[in-house]
Parts: C-alpha cells; structure tokens; sequence
C-alpha cells in the first residue's frame, strides 16, 4: 500500500472569489424576481396598500425567526453547507410565491422566503468575510456588487416577463432553475470553514457596532423600501405607462451595481466617514425629487440618485464589522447585518401601512429621512477611517480548504 498522503483540497484565491460572488449574485436574483412581480401578485390577490403592507410583514417575522436557527447550524455544519442549502431552499420558496392563491397563502410562503433569505445573508457573508481576510484587502463592496448586479438583471428579467405576460409562476420557476444550476457548479470552490467549538448563537454587538448597525438599519429601509415599492410608485403615483411601470426600479439598481464597484476606491480616497455621510445625502436628495415631481423623467433622475446613495453604506459597514477589535469577525458580521438586514424587511410593510393611512407620497418622504438619519449617525460615530494600502496578494495563489480551516483572527 502506498503511504502517500491523501492529496488536500485546494483552490485559488480568485476562483474562491468568483465562488463566492456567484452565490452572492444567485441570491440577489431570487430575491429581485420576487422584488419585480410585487405589483403583480398585488394586483392578482386584490391587495390594497395597506394590505400589502400587512402581508409583506411576513418577510421580517420570517427574518427573526430564523435568527436563532442560522445563528446555531451556522456552528455545526459551517456557512458553506448552509449557504449552499439555503439558497436552494430561497429558491423553492420564490416559485411558491408564484404558486399562491390566496392571502393566507401568500403569507406562509413569504415567512418560508424570508427564514431562507436570512440563513442565506449570514452564510454568504461570512463566507465573504472569510475571502477579504484572505486578501488581506477591503473587497467586501465587489461581493455586494454582485448582489446589486443579480438585483439589476432581475429587475431587467420581470420587466421582460411582464411586458410579455408571463405568470409569476412560470417566471419564477425559470429562476429556481437558473440559481441551482448556479449553485452546484460554484459549490465545490467555496471555502469550508466548520468549527468545532461550541461558540454563542447570538451576541449582542457593544456600542461601536450598534452604530454601525443603525446605519444600516437606516440604509436598508431605503433599499428594501425602493425593492418592494418602486414598482407600486410608478404605477400608482407616477402613472407610468404599463411597460414602465418597472423602469424605476431598474435605474436604482443600475447606479447601486455600478456604485458598489467603485465604493472602495471612493472609500479608500475620501474616507470611510466622508463616504457613508455623501451616500445619506444623495439617498435623502433623490427621494425628494422623486415625491416633488412625480413624472417618469424626474423620478427616475431621483431613483439614479438613491442606487448612488444606498450602494457603499451596507459593504463599508459589513467590512468596518468584520475588523472589529472586540468580536471575531464571523459574530461581529452577523449582529450587524442582523440589525441591518431587519431594516431592509421593516420598512416596507410600514410604508404600505403609511400609504394606506396618508399617501404612498407621504411614506417616501419618511425613507428620505432615514437618509438624513444615514449623515447624522455617521458623523456623530467615531468610525475609523483609516484605510491603509497593503500589497496586493498574489490571486493565483493556492490556499488548503481541508477542513478544519483555523481563523486567522483567533490565532495568535
């Protein structure tokens, strides 16, 4: 017999990085199928408003249950398992949106989407954190990228399935096909980095990292509110022609995938300060032109300005987590984007029962201060701005996923 050791499992450092933004991109593509064809299951179910507001709050209640779940099996069997399983779960749970008849049913799939929708936030961006500590360099904002990249396609996809009136079934059953095709060809590369200790399910972040989550808590209502009501306000407030209806929506994802790759450059340039207080600005800014003319021209300027604004605040402050000095990376990330991510679900359901109260209007004028809020905390907070250049590792590089993978922050 030959005592030949057995050969290790190993990859390139970009082809786990191109591993990585695939599962990135999978998720912003089932999340934005379903982002598109809001206004059709609205319309199909005879939802109001306020109605839509009340089932879209399924999303969030999905979200929190599923925290203490992904904060334990994430310990057991590693993010790479679980993104991998999640996201065929995300999947499956896009096309029985499509597949619901009623309102109560509407309501359990959107639990079922928004449970799946959180395991696979955690997991993916703890595999993400994994890959920037391998470079040695922010690249957390090209992962996002991705995700706005997926988010912009999808967009592009449901304006194409509803000009052609194909049913949200149909069109969501080709995306269920696409993400695990997607999902068995990027598995094998990405990293595996189950642990064996039996760490905490959720800790509560100390203050340096509220704030950071605040400010993507304030972030993400203005993304989540654009996702689920852009459509829905320029069908009902900008009156758009039945073909335009999502045009809107596809220019705010336009200037966020494009932002995103450009954000650490901007960030690494002017500071991380600077850029979280411009990107608040121009959210805030756009949001106004949008409400204070609402014609398909105007609205669309001021929705190119929000893409612009919304897109480096979630990766500057998920990379700003992942450093901090007082967690380990992996827990600091997910008390973060937990805190953010339950303000990408929350806001739109209150702004359908502000719409149904006042006028949807009115509701966008409260995202446009959740804008305002993004400049404020910034620069009330203390957010190191130091962004030191390091030589860049070589991409080629070979690096050993035989489990277990030791943490580089726990070492030493």
């Amino acid at each position: 017999m030959s005592n030949t050791p057995p050969k290790k499992d190993t990859v390139n450092k970009l082809t786990l990085r191109i591993a990585v933004g695939a599962m990135f991109f999978m998720a912003g593509l089932s999340f934005s199928s379903w982002a598109s064809r809001i206004a059709t299951v609205q319309q199909t179910l005879g939802l109001s408003d306020a109605g839509l507001g009340a089932v879209l709050f399924a999303l969030p209640v999905g979200l929190m249950c599923s925290l203490p779940f992904s904060g334990w099996i994430i310990t057991k069997i590693g993010s790479k398992k679980l993104v991998i399983a999640a996201l065929l779960v995300y999947a499956v749970a896009l096309v029985s949106l499509g597949l619901a008849q009623n309102t109560f049913q509407l309501i359990i799939c959107l639990l079922c989407f928004g449970f799946s929708s959180n395991s696979v936030n955690i997991a993916v961006n703890t595999q993400a954190v994994a890959t920037e500590q391998l470079y040695q360099r922010p690249i957390m904002a090209f992962f996002h990228g991705l995700w706005s990249l997926a988010g912009f396609t999808g967009a592009g996809i449901g304006t194409f399935m509803i000009a052609n009136g194909v049913v949200p079934f149909h069109h969501f059953s080709l995306m269920l096909i696409v993400i695990a095709i997607g999902v068995i060809v990027s598995a094998r590369y990405l990293k595996d980095d189950k642990v064996t200790d039996s760490g905490p399910v959720f800790v509560m972040p100390d203050k340096s990292l509220i704030k950071l989550g605040i400010i993507a808590f304030c972030s993400m209502i203005c993304e989540g509110a654009m996702f689920d009501w852009s459509v829905i306000y320029f069908k009902k407030v900008v009156l758009a022609p039945e073909a335009l209806v999502g045009i809107g929506f596809t220019t705010f994802m336009f200037t966020m995938a494009g932002g995103r790759f450009v954000a650490d450059w901007f960030a690494h340039k002017f500071g991380l300060k600077r850029t979280l207080q411009v990107s608040g600005s121009l959210t805030a800014t756009g949001l106004l032109i949008a409400v204070a003319f609402p014609y398909v021209y105007t609205a669309m300027a001021g929705f190119l300005l929000v893409g612009a604004g919304v897109s480096s605040v979630v990766p500057m402050v998920y990379s700003a987590a992942g450093k901090s000095k007082t967690m380990s990376p992996g827990v600091a990330l997910a008390a973060v984007s937990t805190i953010g991510f339950l303000g990408f679900l929350v806001g739109p359901p209150v702004i359908g029962f502000i719409a149904g109260i006042a006028t949807l209007r009115a509701s966008f004028i409260l995202i446009a201060c959740m804008g305002v809020s993004v400049v404020v905390v910034s620069t009330m907070a203390k957010i190191d701005s130091d962004n030191t250049k390091e030589e860049l590792p070589d991409e080629t590089a070979t690096i050993d996923f035989s489990p277990p993978v030791p943490d580089p922050q726990r070492q030493g």
